[in-house]
């Protein structure tokens, strides 16, 4: 065994680092939307710069998005969150192009979504790109297996293929044994399941989540966060996914944008904006969380000294603070602070309690 290998394997629950070498599977490069009287006029041009409230009040303009852009690794869960009026809905909706935008691009897999052709859209939307909404969307007359075949229906597919495939997706989100309900049979979240399953059925490269869970009940919306994150681990999809809920950011996200008034403000993972707060708006947003619950060993590691032991326990630097604990105060010295073959430094019962008091006293 290396003396930089784990001795301790890391719970299931740790948060999963992202992978810098995965390829990109959605870029967006200064995405704009404009609402209003020649809102195409507008960029470029000094009035761009003006604040939201600015430009409404001089030009009737609603600027929803201004000058986003990042990208989306594959196999990520992406959150976009902000408070109500941020922009996140909007954004998401353009993705697809079902809000066209004002300027900007869109690219899924290197192609230009914003380029492409009315029949080509289709066939992106069709085959490639799924989307959750927040009001579910289901048709009434039909049954849950027919609901979730919809858009393999669309796509011209057989009966016999589409029914198959509509039946593993149904066991898939947990539905088995309603098949030939119709919604209105169904609970609010049991209504969702059908939604991803049909989002799940076309076997789409991109899935987006329009705050799919705020419309739930608490307890149903917890079931269904850990639904996403279940079915994420069986499927792999890459996933944007809205919400103005910081909690369920933090619980889902592999990273996390913050919007406000149609910007962006911060970009990072949930241990990155937690301990480095872009800004007081930011700042405000996580001042609620618990750092333990959140940080990774990464943030807290100190560098090794001179006297410390070399033998003892090692633990992944993307380990979250909490997990990390037990091992930490259990341990005679402090533990090492690994990525991959690198270490980073050390942990003790000293780190580990200044974070916990540190909770006690926001």
């Amino acid at each position: 065994m290396s003396v930089l290998e784990p001795t301790t394997a890391p719970p299931s629950g740790h948060r999963k680092a992202v992978a810098s070498d995965r390829t990109t599977a959605l870029a967006v490069d200064s995405l704009w939307k404009i609402f209003g009287p020649k809102a195409d006029k507008i960029i470029g041009t000094p009035a761009a710069d003006l604040s939201r409230q600015e430009l409404q009040q001089r030009m009737g303009c609603l600027s929803a998005v201004r000058d986003v852009s990042f990208e989306v690794r594959t196999g990520e869960v992406f959150v976009v969150m902000g408070l109500s009026g941020s922009g996140k809905s909007t954004l998401v909706r353009m993705l697809s192009r079902l809000i066209e935008p004002t300027a900007g691009s869109v690219c899924l897999n290197g192609e230009d979504v914003t380029a492409a052709s009315p029949a080509r859209l289709r066939e992106l939307r069709r085959r490639q790109v799924a989307m959750v909404f927040q009001h579910f969307g289901l048709m009434p007359h039909r049954k849950v297996i027919d609901n979730i075949a919809f858009g393999l229906e669309i796509r011209g597919e057989s009966k016999v293929e589409r029914r198959s495939r509509a039946q593993d997706m149904v066991d898939l989100v947990g539905l088995t044994g309603y098949e030939s309900s119709f919604p209105d049979q169904l609970s609010g979240g049991m209504q969702q399941r059908v939604g991803l399953a049909r989002a799940l059925a076309t076997d789409p490269e991109l899935l987006l989540f329009d705050e799919p869970f705020s419309a739930l009940d608490p307890l149903i919306r917890r079931d269904m966060q850990n639904e996403v994150i279940r079915l994420h681990e069986e499927v792999g999809k890459t996933m944007v996914f809205i919400t103005h809920d910081l909690s369920e950011a933090l619980k889902i996200g592999d990273r996390i944008l913050i919007m406000r008034d149609g910007e962006v403000v911060q970009i990072g993972t949930a241990a990155e904006i937690v301990a480095n707060p872009a800004d007081d708006y930011v700042r405000d947003f996580v001042a609620e969380v618990p750092r333990s619950h959140v940080l990774t060993l990464r943030y807290i590691a100190r560098p090794q000294r001179a006297d410390d032991p070399t033998d003892g326990p090692v633990l992944p630097a993307n380990m979250i603070v909490r997990e990390a604990a037990r091992t930490v105060l259990a341990s005679q010295g402090p533990v090492r602070v690994v990525d991959g073959d690198t270490l980073l430094g050390v942990v003790d019962d000293e780190d580990i309690l200044r974070v916990v008091v540190a909770e006690e006293h926001q």
